[in-house]
């Protein structure tokens, strides 16, 4: 990460999910991802969405929570376009899996589009299991599943 400003991690606030949205392009570039922004996860899940913090502002951020069954789901993680390339992703992955295990999961799990070749092959570089599952998003979506077990055990 950038040595000239120390990023921390720290829950995702209600003012945070609106200054993200505002700045929406910065984190997905041309892909529109606002409707998957749920407000509800970061009131619910307060615990589980971490945003990394800088004297720039938020460099990325997680949404997820812990399923039922043990699973700490990730829903969505982004990195500002300026920063990425610098280990947010795997740091806010780490947090993510500690708060997630400190919450009684056993496992994680995220998913993407099968054309997403970054999100995949950053996932795999964490250890995760992929998986092709079709219609997983309706009929004729297939989408990449990644599972791994906790642990996340990152350097």
């Amino acid at each position: 990460m950038d040595t000239h400003v120390t990023p921390f991690i720290t829950p995702l606030r209600v003012s945070d999910y609106h200054r993200i949205l505002a700045d929406h392009p910065r984190y997905w570039g041309e892909r529109d991802l606002r409707p998957l922004h749920l407000l509800a996860l970061v009131q619910e899940f307060g615990s589980t969405c971490l945003a990394v913090r800088a004297d720039d502002g938020i460099r990325g951020y997680v949404l997820g929570f812990v399923t039922p069954d043990g699973t700490g789901y990730v829903h969505l993680i982004a990195t500002r376009d300026d920063a990425r390339g610098t280990g947010i992703g795997r740091a806010l992955y780490a947090a993510f899996a500690q708060a997630a295990q400190a919450r009684g999961a056993r496992r994680l799990k995220a998913i993407t589009s099968i054309g997403n070749t970054g999100s995949i092959a950053f996932h795999r570089g964490l250890g995760f299991d992929t998986e092709i599952v079709d219609d997983y998003n309706g009929p004729g979506l297939p989408m990449v599943v990644f599972r791994r077990g906790l642990p996340l055990g990152l350097p």
